[in-house]
């Protein structure tokens, strides 16, 4: 297999690097010093289309593939931003895809060109704080009324949700213990953040403090019949669709790639601040906002002794242990 860049690759990658490049290193350091949204950042990226990077041509998007997609987030982390530059983008360009692929027309029109454009910002609404990793057994619950549903519950580690207008949030909407199937009762929606029905509270947190961190606390928030994606109570089908491509969340393959990459990603930023020595401890050096950025990949979305254990039981053939 030739893994070599195309000259279109490449030419993304110029293109993007040359955006990067007008945020150096002291600024992704005053923004792991104070904090807030690096909304130039992602301005810059919104006005040369790159939001847009895997969204059909007929709705404002480039049309490009998860490849592509994938090059644009490595290239933003390798120029300094890290996952503080990186974790700013990549809702607003992967987590959509369920709207590409199970919306109809008019959500399409009505959905995506604003997030292209940068007018909304989006957040991803599933985990939730008793269901850790097991999405099937989240409780937040959406109860149709007529031409709307009332969503009530909470939902836990939510990115950008003090920045965002709109979030992709999964509810159930048939109780667990009616379904066949556990994959079956849940469903999808993209509506408004309306802060009316939600109390976003943020999470204090060891790094990343660019891209906010959040606990969401919903009570009877309307959603119009209109904003949910695809059929009722297969909202479950249609998330992974956004999952997939911003997680590497399938297969034993693909589990041994997340954890072979966040461990060296993670020894690299180690061995760069031992190196250094000291001055590897000091602010002004980077490194150390790196090793704390660097634990993210290795905790989300899965950690890696849950890992070993799917490796263990998929390719050994091992008991389930978890």
């Amino acid at each position: 297999m030739d893994f070599a860049l195309s000259p279109e690759q490449e030419a993304i990658r110029a293109a993007v690097e040359k955006i990067c490049a007008r945020f150096d290193d002291d600024y992704w350091l005053a923004k792991d010093r104070d904090g807030g949204f690096p909304d130039d950042f992602h301005r810059a990226f919104a006005d040369d289309g790159w939001l847009g990077v895997c969204v059909p041509q007929a709705y404002g998007g480039s049309g490009l593939g998860v490849t592509e997609a994938a090059l644009l987030m490595q290239t933003i982390a390798e120029s300094g931003a890290g996952l503080s530059g990186a974790s700013a983008l990549h809702m607003n360009i992967f987590g959509l895809n369920p709207v590409v692929v199970f919306g109809n027309d008019e959500q399409k029109k009505r959905m995506l060109p604003p997030l292209i454009a940068g007018k909304d910002k989006a957040c991803f609404a599933v985990t939730e704080p008793n269901a850790g990793l097991d999405t099937l057994k989240l409780k937040t619950k959406a109860v149709r009324e007529g031409d709307r549903y009332l969503i009530s519950g909470q939902k836990i580690w939510i990115s950008t949700a003090q920045v965002a207008s709109k979030m992709l949030i999964l509810a159930r909407t048939t109780p667990l213990e009616l379904v066949s199937r556990r994959t079956e009762g849940l469903s999808l929606f993209y509506t408004d953040l309306d802060r009316r029905f939600i109390d976003v509270r943020e999470i204090p947190k060891m790094g990343r403090s660019a891209v906010d961190s959040n606990e969401l606390f919903i009570e009877a928030l309307p959603v119009p019949v209109a904003d949910r994606i695809g059929e009722e109570g297969k909202g479950f089908e249609c998330i992974l669709h956004g999952m997939n491509p911003e997680r590497i969340l399938i297969g034993a393959e693909a589990n041994a790639a997340k954890y072979f990459a966040a461990e060296v990603g993670f020894r690299a930023c180690e061995t760069a601040i031992l190196t250094h020595g000291g001055m590897g401890y000091a602010k002004e050096y980077h490194v150390e906002r790196y090793l704390r950025e660097a634990m993210i990949p290795r905790l989300a979305p899965v950690s890696p002794q849950l890992i070993l254990c799917f490796i263990a039981e998929k390719v050994l053939g091992l008991p389930k242990s978890y």
